[in-house]
């Protein structure tokens, strides 16, 4: 009867625990699911000769932002995909994850930088590298933003989802 004793308690304490494991993964889920709720939506536009990028962007409560945004460059292409990223001061990193109408079967992943002035953000330039398939924009070079294309000013958003 005492070797039965050992063996149960053993038992029963694997059950709690495994309880616990679940109730702990339940509630990092629910705060990760809390802390990716959107807070508020900005929507910008930018207009360049005959180019035309829509942007949109969803602050999250975590402080991240994500979103969308299409890209219209003449002739013909156009780059429809989702943005990623966070501020760091008044300047936003994003990966943009896209296609385009070019190589519909193939997804690009570029990473851009935006300055926030005023009510406009400014995509600048910034030398990138790729390493092992993976392209970012290089840390000890810095990024223009007076020579610029794209400036994008609040524009209203189509829909709020």
């Amino acid at each position: 009867m005492k070797n039965l004793v050992l063996p149960c308690l053993l038992v029963i304490g694997l059950a709690f625990q495994s309880c616990k494991n679940e109730e702990k993964q339940k509630e990092d889920a629910a705060a990760k699911a809390d802390a990716e709720t959107v807070v508020s939506t900005e929507c910008y536009q930018s207009v360049y000769e005959k180019d035309t990028l829509a942007l949109k962007l969803n602050t999250l409560k975590n402080g991240k932002l994500n979103g969308n945004m299409i890209m219209k460059v003449a002739p013909s292409t156009i780059r429809t995909g989702e943005v990623a990223g966070e501020f760091h001061g008044d300047t936003l990193f994003v990966d943009y994850t896209f296609k385009d109408n070019v190589n519909k079967d193939k997804t690009f992943k570029n990473p851009m930088a935006f300055l926030k002035r005023d009510k406009q953000l400014i995509l600048g330039n910034g030398t990138m590298q790729t390493t092992m398939g993976v392209t970012y924009l290089v840390k000890d070079k810095p990024i223009d933003f007076e020579r610029v294309k794209y400036k994008f000013d609040a524009a209203e958003c189509a829909d709020k989802k």
